[in-house]
């Protein structure tokens, strides 16, 4: 699957919703696990450039999400990539596009710091 970088330079970018475990299966409650066995987070920020504003459900391998990212933290994103997907369940097929990132880094401490000199 094809994988393409997304550019984040001119974006601004909040914490939507509090990081959660990302669930492999619904009905048993399984965690995500990547291919080293590291636990998968579900991380939905808002992504804001000068001509639209999206909510994005990020997966991102839990040591890459800062601790207390809370719905509004400012963030930074490494490592964006986007693929799409395709899959048929029950008959239906469903199509979209996925989102991961290295890590979702809390740029409320820069803002802080920046704010006291």
């Amino acid at each position: 699957m094809r994988q393409i970088s997304v550019d984040t330079t001119n974006a601004t970018v909040m914490v939507a919703k509090t990081p959660q475990p990302k669930v492999k299966d619904r009905r048993t409650g399984e965690i995500a696990l990547d291919k080293d066995g590291i636990t998968l987070m579900t991380v939905e920020v808002m992504f804001s450039t000068p001509d639209e504003v999206e909510i994005l459900k990020l997966t991102v391998p839990q040591p890459g999400v800062s601790e207390d990212l809370t719905m509004g933290t400012p963030v930074a994103l490494t490592g964006l990539v986007a693929s799409a997907w395709e899959n048929e369940f029950n008959g239906q097929k469903r199509h979209g596009i996925a989102f991961r990132a290295v890590a979702v880094t809390s740029l409320a401490g820069t803002a802080s710091q920046a704010e006291a000199a």
